[in-house]
Order: structure tokens, then sequence, then C-alpha cells
């Protein structure tokens, strides 16, 4: 598979999973973090900002792969 037709895969895929986990995110921090401390609230707003990375990236490295020689 080509590196262009990976990218527009890997496209469609990143922003189904971001339209699946910011709402999920955001019923999470609306539910629990809200009756927390402001420093704990702080953290955890962190955390949940960055830890959709963690399950895309092994599709990211996928879409970047290079191309197979075609040769």
């Amino acid at each position: 598979m080509r590196r262009r037709t990976r990218s527009l895969i890997g496209t469609i895929l990143m922003i189904a999973f971001v339209m699946i986990y910011a709402p999920l995110a955001m019923t999470v921090a609306d539910s629990r973090i809200a009756e927390t401390p402001p420093l704990v609230q702080s953290i955890l707003y962190a955390l949940l900002g960055i830890l959709w990375i963690f399950p895309l990236m092994p599709l990211i490295r996928w879409m970047v792969r290079p191309d197979g020689d075609a040769a």
C-alpha cells in the first residue's frame, strides 16, 4: 500500500477516534473531575488532553512508513 493511501486511511481513522474519545473525555471530566481539588483537576485535565496520543502512535507510525521498492 502506498504512503498516500495509508495517510488517507489513517487520517479517517484518527478523526473517527477523536470523535469518540472527545465526548468520552468530556463525560469523565464533567462527572468525576469536577468534584476534585483544583490541583488534581489540572493534572487530570492535562492527562485527558494527552492520553489520546498513545493509542494513535502505532497508526501514525504506520502512516509515515516509507513505501517499499516497486522494482
